[in-house]
């Protein structure tokens, strides 16, 4: 249900009981901008890699479902030493020419197809609309409504308060203008990736007693569905060619399952169909435990 009034909004407290169907859906098993925008907000380390900020998630904006949309997209570099970074258009219901070949890679029976299926794999980021509570680093941030995009650890802290493991413990709809909670975001360096085990909601609280307030910052949100146009997807066919670039050296077309090994000749690789194909295992299975932020900005430091 999207919702277009705050009278509306109040009294659905946000469409909790559709998040929490929402929640179900990713949670079982089964892209976005590079360029500079201004919209987008991220908190900001200092040199030993550690950082705070607190913000609180908000609810969807006018006239949308839900607070958040999840974008999937690919980054590797390949053999040629090109880098493959796009938006996979799994992310809108289409097929995608990587995902296609990770899935016959996946499935081909050869550990060193699945290795290079697992190099090649999708990372899952989250947008959502958030509103800056504090920003230590950068305090002209504070009290604007930003766009906030993270991987899969700062949604699992979400999922972690809506769905309580414990009795004792009540769900909270993170994304309620009257009965959320701030996040406190706390960053370490870890191993040379940014860390956000720390992170915490706070006690639930309203974001303000203020209507006025409150319609304000919900009328400052960003569009999410925007983010599913198509426009922000290159077509299939593009995607085929610069996979294929980044992949062979000539353009050539993309390597196959039976001789993926880049390594070695292609008669020294072992047929695909000389070993026995396990059920197939979904793209969507392979382990996201990497954190899609910090993936890509090692991605741009070593590009």
């Amino acid at each position: 249900m999207a919702f277009n009034s705050l009278s509306d909004l109040r009294k659905s407290r946000g469409g909790f009981d559709t998040l929490m169907k929402e929640v179900d859906k990713i949670s079982q098993p089964a892209g976005g901008e590079r360029k500079e925008d201004d919209r987008f907000w991220q908190p900001t380390v200092d040199k030993a890699g550690n950082g705070y900020a607190v913000v609180r998630f908000l609810p969807p904006p006018r006239g949308e479902e839900l607070p958040w949309v999840r974008i999937w997209n690919h980054g590797f570099q390949g053999p040629t030493g090109k880098w493959y970074i796009e938006n996979s258009l799994t992310t809108i219901g289409k097929p995608d020419p990587v995902s296609e070949l990770n899935n016959e890679l996946w499935n081909s029976g050869s550990e060193a197809n699945k290795e290079i299926a697992r190099k090649q794999k999708r990372r899952l980021s989250y947008v959502c609309n958030v509103y800056v509570v504090s920003d230590p680093s950068n305090p002209s941030n504070e009290g604007k409504v930003k766009l906030f995009k993270f991987g899969k650890k700062i949604f699992d802290k979400i999922k972690d308060v809506m769905q309580p493991q414990f009795q004792d413990e009540e769900p909270l709809n993170p994304f309620d203008f009257w009965k959320g909670a701030d996040f406190k975001i706390k960053i370490r360096n870890v191993e040379g990736y940014r860390n956000y085990d720390k992170s915490e909601f706070a006690s639930a609280a309203a974001l303000s007693d203020d209507d006025a307030e409150i319609e304000k910052i919900w009328s400052a949100e960003h569009s999410l569905s925007d983010f599913m146009d198509e426009r922000h997807f290159k077509s299939y066919e593009e995607l085929k060619r610069k996979l294929e670039q980044v992949l062979n050296a000539a353009g050539a077309p993309a390597v196959r399952a039976e001789s993926a090994d880049l390594d070695m000749p292609r008669a020294a690789a072992k047929p695909a169909a000389a070993v026995a194909k396990p059920a197939p295992k979904a793209e969507a299975d392979f382990d996201e435990d990497d954190e899609s932020l910090s993936y890509f900005a090692k991605l741009a430091a070593d590009d």
